[in-house]
């Protein structure tokens, strides 16, 4: 069962910080809130799991090039997406703004994440609820992209032609045992049967690249290689890497 909890805690006159909302789930304690930067002097918005910070709105490049590159790995147009964890939003809205994207199936294990979309609590509004190309899914990406039967139960052993993943940290910094196996050999090979010929599979890290896993891609779908992402952390004033996965089946 989820326990709703919503609280509210102001700093002087300037309101520096509020929990937007807090649950329990399966997997733990999430919460949503804002804080004031001052140093930026800007609003972010993190989600928790626990202890653990598994997305801020003060850093999204990597998010976007996870979208922006897997699309641009594609040919043709009228592509059918999937995005494996929805987070603060901003790979799906990347994906959304393609116009050669037909659909997207945003697959969610916690609802709760599903429920601030649909209300409007995060910086990206509604819009990907609002948008009639966009399905929000709330299911275990990991065991769909094992099912035969794949990400949409309305139309059973359904293809994509991208499919793109931001879950975990890192193929070796996980949030829980359930996706254990999906970075092995065997897990990678059940998603690639999820992709049309040609298709690609994304998948961001917090982490710099790391040619063992490239390798392992490549493996399984015939060709792969790794996008560093680069950008500005203003906090630490330094620049920060994290990698961008990519995979295509063959055509």
């Amino acid at each position: 069962m989820l326990v709703n909890r919503r609280k509210t805690t102001a700093t002087g006159v300037a309101n520096m910080f509020e929990e937007l909302d807090y649950r329990h789930t399966p997997i733990g304690e999430l919460s949503l809130r804002r804080r004031r930067e001052p140093r930026l002097d800007v609003d972010v918005y993190e989600i928790k799991l626990g202890d653990e910070f598994l997305m801020t709105s003060l850093f999204t490049e990597s998010e976007v090039a996870l979208a922006r590159l897997g699309l641009a790995s594609l040919e043709g147009r009228a592509h059918d997406v999937v995005v494996g964890g929805l987070g603060l939003g901003y790979t799906a809205r990347e994906v959304l703004s393609h116009d050669s994207v037909r659909s997207l199936t945003v697959v969610e294990l916690l609802e709760p994440v599903i429920d601030w979309h649909r209300q409007g609590l995060l910086p990206i509004g509604t819009s990907l609820a609002d948008d009639p190309r966009c399905r929000l899914r709330h299911g275990d990406f990991f065991a769909l992209s094992r099912d035969a039967n794949g990400f949409d139960e309305r139309e059973p052993r359904r293809r994509f032609d991208a499919v793109l993943v931001d879950i975990d940290h890192s193929p070796d910094a996980l949030l829980d045992d359930r996706s254990t196996g999906f970075y092995r050999p065997g897990g990678l090979a059940a998603l690639s049967r999820q992709l049309r010929p040609g298709g690609i599979f994304g998948l961001w890290s917090n982490d710099t690249p790391d040619d063992d896993f490239t390798g392992r891609l490549a493996g399984v779908f015939g060709q792969a290689w790794c996008e560093p992402v680069t950008f500005h952390n203003p906090l630490q004033d330094r620049p920060c890497t994290q990698s961008v996965y990519l995979a295509r089946t063959p055509r």
